[in-house]
């Protein structure tokens, strides 16, 4: 029988389990994938992220893209997404550059708002990372 020792620390066990990753980690890491993507038009990470970077990303350019009676609201769901403390080199806020310029830019668009580019293994841990870039 193994030693009794505390969960997830070095000692004399070693670590024995790996503390899970949770749902609520998972959705921050998103939205701050999300946000740098608002702000820096393209982002790269792994092939695992890719596929709810773009579907939260598509959901945002859609909220964006909603009429003038409905704009408030759409912007109040986007600010629960966005993070509102950063910004570009310009100044903007991720929610200022979502409305006023990614938005208008897709107007005529009606999906698929998000490309995405495989780029290779990451010399680390050899995880597939993909570039994600807005389309034009």
């Amino acid at each position: 029988m193994a030693a009794q020792g505390r969960k997830n620390v070095h000692g004399k066990t070693g670590v024995r389990f790996k503390t899970g990753y949770t749902a609520s980690k998972n959705k921050s890491m998103l939205r701050n994938v999300v946000t740098d993507l608002v702000l820096n038009g393209e982002v790269k990470v792994t092939s695992g992220v890719v596929k709810e970077l773009r579907t939260l990303a598509d959901h945002l350019v859609t909220l964006a893209k909603r009429e003038e009676k409905y704009r408030l609201h759409a912007i109040r769901q986007a600010a629960q997404v966005l993070r509102p403390t950063v910004k570009n080199a310009k100044g903007q806020d991720a929610l200022e550059v979502l409305f006023k310029e990614i938005g208008p830019r897709m107007a005529a668009r009606k999906g698929g708002y998000t490309k995405s580019y495989k780029l290779g293994e990451r010399r680390g841990d050899a995880a597939e990372v993909v570039l994600v870039r807005w389309a034009e």
